[in-house]
């Protein structure tokens, strides 16, 4: 760490001390009845969403938490994994992990490093650079991350009073145990990434991958690519095949022209990102419906990393309604004809599915989903918004029927599948300022309400003298 960082994160910690109001602890330990310890949160996944969630919980003296990640130290998220666009696509000005410290900014941070005026010439955040930052973050703060710990099946034990969180780290299995569990694992975090099935049914696997995938694009190498999709992640993959010397790319998408308008830009102001969820159902429904109907669009910078090629090109109108194997050769069925390509690559997305999610294995069928609780006009039907978890006000799950897994209150999704019931939250830094508030609110809320005899019991007790 440079003099200048070492500086800088002595004035954080000067900062944390000045706000360091109240200071009592207001938590007991509790130990399983084995004598296992019991945490009184643990959050799964250690990426930006689950450490802000740690540092908020934290500072309102939530200090027994603990936070499991199945990569190694510092690397969730995509950052380092599978992202391949040079930087963030979110504006560089957006707070949110700091919760209100301008010290810990991401900002205050590069210029501790770089001097007061970089950060006006730095452009968007490299990917490089927001890890960076997490790893800074995550020491400042002293969160306590578990790498290398896969997370399985939750499963509440109603003798505890507590959730069994079993792990599997390093092929041992563990477990640990929690009053309240956060999953915090992003943006797949309430369902899986998927490649359609007209796909994955004829083909051979090593004719494609989804963008997610860990793809060898040297051996691309003088291929033919076949892009499905025309999201930012579409472009991306695009633009590092051609950076790797494939013979031409062709990204094939329905729509008749690039969307050109990202919505997400328009949704950054405070009414909607503080306050999205107190709108009635319908209202929220027709909002979430209609920033997705608009669509994703790749950023300007993208757009042309990927166009700057000669061999790259845009297929619009072209929706694939086949695909063929013949040897190493894979024939697309499109509206302009056969399109013969050595490659595919599916930007294809996630599905919103809570039984894909293995930390739900015992619980969801008790889960309500949107589809339950709202019916919307049979012309703003959507599939995937039907599936979300229709989440309380605080990022909790909710039950299909009351009375049946009261516990699921204890349960809290802070992942993309929150975007429905409370709006921009889990896996997205420009709801965060707003969102993680909410979320370590109704956390601290239920401890203390479920502690309450305790609290009274130390009110009618309390006998320290003034004089």
């Amino acid at each position: 760490m440079n003099p200048q960082l070492v500086e800088h994160t002595a004035a954080v910690q000067r900062d944390l001390q000045l706000l360091d109001y109240p200071r009592r602890p207001w938590l007991s330990e509790r130990r399983t009845k084995a004598g296992a310890p019991i945490y009184d949160v643990v959050i799964v996944g250690g990426g930006q969403s689950g450490l802000v969630t740690a540092f908020g919980l934290m500072r309102e003296r939530v200090t027994n938490v603990l936070v499991l990640d199945q990569n190694p130290l510092d690397r969730a998220g995509p950052w380092l994994n599978f992202a391949r666009m040079h930087t963030l696509r979110t504006p560089k000005y957006l707070t949110g992990p700091d919760l209100g410290i301008p010290s810990l900014t991401p900002r205050a941070w590069y210029e501790s490093q770089h001097g007061p005026n970089s950060w006006e010439t730095l452009g968007l955040v490299p990917k490089e650079t927001w890890a960076a930052y997490l790893k800074w973050y995550r020491e400042t703060l002293a969160i306590p991350v578990r790498p290398e710990a896969r997370v399985g099946a939750l499963q509440y034990l109603p003798e505890e009073a507590c959730w069994e969180v079993p792990y599997d780290l390093h092929g041992a299995a563990h477990s640990a145990f929690a009053r309240r569990v956060v999953l915090a694992t992003g943006i797949e975090g309430s369902g899986a990434w998927t490649v359609p099935e007209f796909i994955t049914s004829k083909l051979a696997r090593t004719s494609y991958a989804h963008t997610r995938d860990d793809i060898d694009f040297d051996a691309l190498r003088g291929k033919r690519i076949a892009v499905l999709g025309a999201g930012a992640s579409a472009f991306d993959n695009a633009s590092v095949a051609l950076e790797k010397g494939a013979a031409e790319v062709r990204l094939c998408f329905r729509r008749a022209q690039l969307v050109n308008v990202n919505a997400y830009r328009w949704a950054e102001f405070v009414g909607f990102l503080a306050h999205f969820g107190e709108l009635g159902d319908a209202d929220k429904w027709r909002f979430i419906r209609e920033i997705l109907r608009m669509g994703q669009l790749p950023p300007t910078d993208t757009f042309h990393r990927a166009t700057r090629h000669t061999n790259f090109h845009l297929m619009p109108s072209c929706p694939w309604f086949g695909v063929e194997q013949r040897g190493n050769v894979v024939v697309i069925d499109t509206p302009h004809g056969p399109v013969e390509t050595d490659f595919i690559i599916a930007a294809t997305g996630f599905v919103t599915d809570l039984k894909r999610r293995p930390e739900l294995q015992h619980v969801e069928q008790h889960i309500a989903r949107w589809g339950e609780r709202y019916q919307p006009p049979a012309n703003e039907s959507h599939e995937d918004l039907a599936r979300h978890p229709y989440l309380g006000p605080h990022f909790e799950f909710t039950e299909k029927k009351p009375g049946d897994a009261p516990h699921l209150s204890t349960l809290y999704n802070y992942t993309f599948g929150g975007l429905l019931s409370l709006g921009f939250g889990g896996a997205s830094i420009s709801g965060m300022k707003y969102s993680i508030p909410r979320l370590v609110s109704g956390i601290t809320s239920s401890l203390f309400v479920e502690d309450r005899e305790r609290h009274f019991h130390s009110l009618c007790t309390f006998s320290e003298r003034e004089f």
